[in-house]
C-alpha cells in the first residue's frame, strides 16, 4: 500500500518536472508558514510551480527524466520551484520575495539551478534574476539592430534639409536682385 502511494507520488512529480526550462532548488529553512505561503502565491502568479516533497523521491522522479546532476544537491530542507514557460521568473521572484518580504535576509537561498541542462549557482541565479525581463531586452537588441538605419535615415534628411535652404537663398537672392 505504501508503495503504491510512493509510486503515485513519484509519477506526479516525473509529470510537473517533465518540459521544464528550469528547475531551481530552494533551501527554504527559517521562515514561517506565513511566508511560505506568501511565496507560494508569488510563485503562482508567475506561472511557476513551487513545492516540497522528500528529497528521495524527487532524486527517482528527475533521474526517470535524465537529470542527474542535480543528486548531490538533494539534501537537507528542499523545495523546487519548476517553470515550463520562462527560463529567470523563479529566480526573478525568489528575489523580489527577499527584497520585499524578507528584507534582505539570507533565507529562502537558491541551492542551486538547472537550465538547458546546465547547472547554475547561487550566484549566477543571482545575477541571472537581476537582468531586465525578456521584452525589455528584445526591445534593448531591436533599437541596437534599428539604429544605424534610423541614422541612415536622419543623414540623408539633413543633406536633403541642407539642399532645400540653399534653394530657399537662391530663390531669396533672386527675388532681392529682381
Amino acid at each position: 500500500m505504501v508503495q503504491s502511494i510512493k509510486y503515485d507520488i513519484v509519477k506526479n512529480l516525473t509529470e510537473r518536472l517533465s518540459g521544464a526550462k528550469v528547475i531551481v532548488l530552494v533551501d527554504y529553512k527559517g521562515i514561517n508558514i506565513e511566508q511560505v505561503n506568501q511565496l507560494r502565491n508569488r510563485f503562482r502568479e508567475s506561472q511557476v510551480d513551487y513545492f516540497v516533497q522528500k528529497n528521495t523521491l524527487i532524486k527517482i522522479a528527475l533521474n526517470s527524466l535524465g537529470i542527474t546532476e542535480l543528486n548531490p544537491y538533494l539534501k537537507g530542507p528542499t523545495a523546487v520551484a519548476v517553470s515550463k514557460l520562462d527560463e529567470v521568473s523563479p529566480a526573478r521572484e525568489l528575489m523580489k520575495f527577499l527584497k520585499e518580504v524578507m528584507e534582505n535576509k539570507d533565507f529562502p537561498s537558491f541551492k542551486v539551478g538547472y537550465i538547458a541542462g546546465h547547472i547554475y549557482d547561487a550566484a549566477e541565479l543571482t545575477a541571472l534574476a537581476k537582468l531586465p525581463p525578456r521584452e525589455e531586452l528584445l526591445a534593448k537588441v531591436l533599437a541596437c539592430m534599428n539604429a544605424p538605419l534610423s541614422n541612415f535615415v536622419s543623414i540623408n534628411q539633413g543633406i536633403i534639409r541642407k539642399f532645400v535652404y540653399a534653394l530657399d537663398a537662391i530663390a531669396k537672392k533672386q527675388a532681392e536682385a529682381s
